[in-house]
């Protein structure tokens, strides 16, 4: 997979926007629950008075709070705080406090001010709260400040009492404090805050709403901001996703195009269309899956790991707990499931090719009545797919019942636990609920993680075999510096002691071949089967690099120019007669797309294909089905031998091309093209079985065990060639070759 990242360079700019969105993403995620603890703890909890600051106080109030606090905080206090008479209130003041009268009024204070500043007032505010909540009337009252004189006020004794006087009276009360946990002191302080601003008058309970409702707007500006942060690395993710499959399939059908005959027997054609469409699809999703899983689940986890230990590390033994749980799962099914991984690919390639075989062979497949084999053998193969298949399924669907039973365990356990803190006073009820929410982050991070750990193999198994295709080594590749090809030589071939041997076999299919053909006229090939025909003609246009010896074209040896410029100048009908989907029209102007349309009737006059296209309906628009199956092996040929006649080629090659014609079509295409040849000056290399289709030939080659045996005329070979004779014999009589 790390071998293909050059195909992801391009998209640099889209991978970075989409990191910057997949961050903004998690942190708005990891944000909320801060937000929900923040409504439930200090909005309703502490009907939205979250610290012991106070904007206002009383006079009387303000002096309560200094008589308990020590000297350092009596500093703090009074330095963040301004004496200001009533006239001097601000309006907006006057409007929130009705009943403010003299007051004290808060400073402008930076950050650590305002932290400072809340630490002394923290147990200030719980002591004047504690006793102004507290009935005169009631027993604990009495029992507390039993020794206040009659009539007296409580805060007057407090301020008269010294240091030792005091703590002894406020003895149980400051027990009490100490017991309770920080975040139940700050909520305690936060009510002592509230009852100082109903004793001015002030709507505490609109105060609340606004608070609910400001905190309510921020988490949904900050969902809406994740939202569109996930909408964009979404967005950008699978272009690039796309992009790098799309440059991947084109890099891979460009290489599989310049492989020559070599390289194709190294790979089935069914491996190849998999590795073009199933792989790269795997890929692809892994690199979609990269950008948004693989970057969002660690700065998730990671993140919410960070915030459930500073909010409340006691319970983080939990979540430590659920993650080594969570990992033994991950690796006993990586263990189980990742080998299957690599099977799949292969039986994908299995089952293509014996679709594919069975496509292609119906015909023969129903002539020898063996349907049910094939179907008997379709079924092995997409059974063998489908067991491996669902075995991977099944395992991979047991994880998410698993983590669903791992994060209800979870929700349980921090409950519980929870419960106990709570107890204590060392968190609030948000807290815990917001200590909930990451512990399911991070279990849900670590599930994503768990599913690329799965994913990246099987992603790696093709891009391996992607790569495989990309970084095989061409046996036939353009020289470095190419050379022109020699004009006043054009259209001659020459073979010169031309010897080849297929990659791994023993011996040579052709030896020693030597031989020249010229412009205007037919060089003919004719030999028993396997005797190199197809091979030698295969030579030219570099299908093949000859092993030994040397193969010239317009005086140039085929290795010493460019592959395109060299099949520029050739035009080739295979024994098989191939034709593309589209229309008639398309396919004769596959090898040239400027060529008119009384061209084209006379390269269909000259291959006897007029009558049937004139027939068509739609004539040259005539649709063509995928492979020409709509049209006979006869119309199939003769289109092909249009094709290559319309390309106007210095050399004109013919793979055993006429076989599928009848006598008659075959002598007068013959006669056409000997026309056609000698006015245009082609070189013309044909391939023949049949007598009657090359004696008429200038030079007539025999070959036999990939040799030359014979070479001259028709005339000359019936007398001086026995293959030739023989072949010769076998299919006409002495009469019919006399009269020849």
């Amino acid at each position: 997979m790390i071998k293909l990242r050059k195909f992801a360079y391009k998209f640099w700019l889209p991978i970075l926007l989409c990191i910057g969105f997949v961050f903004i993403q998690s942190q708005s995620e990891l944000a909320l629950p801060d937000y929900m603890s923040d409504i439930v703890t200090n909005g309703i909890q502490a009907g939205g008075f979250d610290t012991s600051i106070g904007e206002v106080y009383s006079q009387d109030t303000f002096e309560h709070l200094l008589i308990f606090a020590d000297e350092d905080q009596k500093e703090t206090i009074e330095s963040s705080y301004t004496f200001t008479s009533y006239d001097e209130l601000s309006q907006d003041l006057k409007d929130t406090f009705p009943k403010l009268k003299d007051a004290y009024v808060i400073k402008d204070l930076s950050s650590q001010q305002k932290e400072n500043l809340e630490n002394a007032l923290v147990k200030p505010m719980l002591m004047v709260s504690a006793i102004d909540s507290m009935d005169p009337d009631s027993k604990e009252y009495q029992q507390l400040f039993q020794n206040v004189p009659a009539g007296m006020d409580i805060y007057q004794v407090f301020a008269m009492m010294d240091e030792q006087s005091m703590s002894q009276m406020t003895a149980k009360m400051d027990s009490q404090i100490e017991t309770m946990g920080e975040s139940t002191m700050l909520v305690a302080a936060g009510n002592g805050v509230k009852n100082e601003y109903m004793a001015l008058g002030a709507d505490v309970d609109q105060m609340q709403t606004e608070y609910i409702f400001m905190a309510g707007l921020k988490m949904l500006g900050i969902a809406l901001l994740g939202s569109l942060a996930a909408m964009g690395s979404a967005f950008l993710s699978s272009r690039v996703g796309a992009g790098f499959a799309r440059d991947l399939r084109k890099a891979v059908f460009a290489k599989v195009e310049s492989f020559s005959d070599s390289e194709f027997n190294q790979f089935s054609t069914a491996s190849l269309i998999t590795r073009t469409t199933n792989d790269i699809t795997q890929v692809q999703m892994l690199m979609i899956m990269l950008l948004r899983i693989v970057l969002f689940a660690p700065m998730m986890g990671i993140g919410a790991l960070i915030k459930a230990f500073t909010h409340s590390s006691s319970m983080t033994w939990i979540i430590l707990m659920i993650l080594i749980v969570i990992g033994v799962v991950i690796i006993i099914l990586m263990k189980v499931v990742l080998p299957k991984f690599k099977i799949i690919q292969s039986l994908i390639d299995r089952l293509n090719l014996t679709m594919r075989e069975n496509l292609t062979g119906v015909l023969v497949i129903r002539a020898f009545g063996n349907e049910k084999h094939s179907e008997e053998r379709f079924d092995k193969a997409n059974n063998d797919l489908t067991t491996v298949n669902l075995f991977v399924n099944r395992a991979m669907a047991t994880l998410m019942p698993i983590m669903m039973f791992i994060m209800n365990f979870a929700t349980v356990l921090v409950v519980w636990v929870g419960a106990q803190q709570l107890d204590l006073g060392h968190i609030a009820i948000g807290e815990m609920m917001a200590f909930i929410q990451y512990a399911m982050q991070i279990i849900m991070s670590f599930l994503f993680i768990a599913m690329i750990f799965i994913m990246i193999p099987r992603a790696s198994v093709a891009g391996d075999r992607i790569n495989e295709v990309l970084s095989t080594d061409l046996k036939i590749q353009d020289t470095q510096n190419p050379v022109a090809f020699d004009e006043n030589q054009k259209g001659i071939v020459e073979f010169k002691d031309v010897s080849f041997q297929y990659p791994g076999a023993h011996e040579p299919v052709l030896s020693h071949i030597t031989f020249t053909a010229k412009p205007g006229q037919t060089t003919a090939f004719i030999g028993s089967t396997g005797s190199g025909k197809s091979t030698l003609i295969h030579l030219i246009p570099r299908f093949y690099d000859v092993t030994a010896g040397e193969v010239l074209v317009d005086g140039v040896n085929v290795k010493d120019v460019k592959q395109h410029d060299l099949r520029e100048r050739i035009g080739i009908v295979p024994q098989k007669g191939v034709l593309f989907s589209g229309t008639i029209r398309s396919n004769l102007k596959y090898g040239v797309h400027d060529i008119g349309d009384e061209e084209l009737n006379e390269v269909i006059r000259v291959a006897q294909a007029k009558e049937f296209v004139e027939a068509k309906p739609q004539g040259l628009d005539e649709a063509i089905s995928q492979g020409g199956t709509n049209v006979s092996g006869g119309q199939k040929q003769r289109l092909a031998i249009a094709r290559a006649l319309a390309k106007n080629p210095e050399i004109l090659i013919f793979d055993d091309s006429f076989s599928a014609l009848d006598f008659k079509t075959d002598a007068t295409l013959r006669k056409e093209l000997s026309q056609l040849v000698e006015k245009n000056h082609h070189t013309v290399l044909l391939v023949g079985q049949r007598i009657a289709s090359i004696m008429d030939a200038d030079q007539i080659i025999v070959l036999d065990n990939g040799k030359i045996v014979g070479k001259g005329t028709h005339d000359e070979l019936m007398k001086n060639c026995q293959v030739y004779q023989e072949i010769a014999y076998s299919q006409l009589s002495k009469e019919e070759l006399a009269n020849a």
